[in-house]
């Protein structure tokens, strides 16, 4: 198993050459650190700015985020949306929803999020608006059944966000159910002509996805 995909000083360097976060992400980055059992399902800052970018760029609107635990990068997509953006979050943990809630209300972009407290296959039926961008970050064995089930929502030019998408690099030899899973969801994706994407190796793996 890979800790990094890239050379750590490299990662670092494309950190430094980037857009930096927020001071209000930062501090949520911080807590989430220092309180939270499993730091590292935060999305890390490339990830988030990534994010960021992608939704401003896309002029999104309306977006769903699978899986917010600290709300990282739900805040980050926030900052790239209008005004009357909203971002839609699935999340299960009280815990972790407390403590992003508390860094989301000292955000000037706090009031575009909003959390769904609940399996995502039970909440996301309950959004009746369609989606601009989605971003998948869960449950790994439930990416396949997640794709398909926002699929039909997502507008013509949404986009779908993966992450983890090449789960520590254990896609290239999958032996572990999660690893088979994950290089059979981008095989999947790269050979369906109704989306275009771009699997980018940052972080563990982003999966860029464009419905036609």
């Amino acid at each position: 198993m890979l800790d990094f995909l890239v050379q750590p000083d490299i990662e670092q360097y494309c950190y430094a050459m980037s857009s930096h976060e927020s001071d209000i992400l930062h501090s949520l980055a911080q807590a989430t650190r220092e309180q939270t059992r499993y730091p590292d399902n935060m999305s890390g800052s490339l990830v988030g700015q990534t994010l960021k970018l992608l939704a401003s760029v896309s002029g999104s609107k309306m977006v769903l985020e699978i899986g917010m635990f600290t709300g990282y990068a739900a805040l980050s997509m926030a900052e790239g949306l209008p005004d009357d953006g909203i971002v839609y979050c699935c999340e299960t943990n009280p815990r972790v929803i407390e403590l992003g809630k508390a860094f989301f209300e000292q955000s000037p972009h706090g009031h575009k999020i909003h959390v769904l407290f609940g399996n995502a296959k039970d909440m996301i039926p309950t959004i009746n608006c369609p989606l601009d961008m989605v971003f998948i970050d869960a449950d790994k064995k439930a990416y396949p059944f997640y794709l398909e089930m926002v699929l039909p929502m997502l507008k013509k030019g949404g986009l779908i966000v993966i992450d983890d998408a090449l789960w520590k690099g254990n896609v290239l030899a999958p032996k572990q159910d999660r690893d088979i899973i994950m290089a059979g969801l981008n095989r999947y994706i790269a050979e369906r002509d109704d989306l275009d994407n771009v699997l980018l190796p940052v972080r563990h793996g982003i999966n860029i996805i464009r419905k036609k």
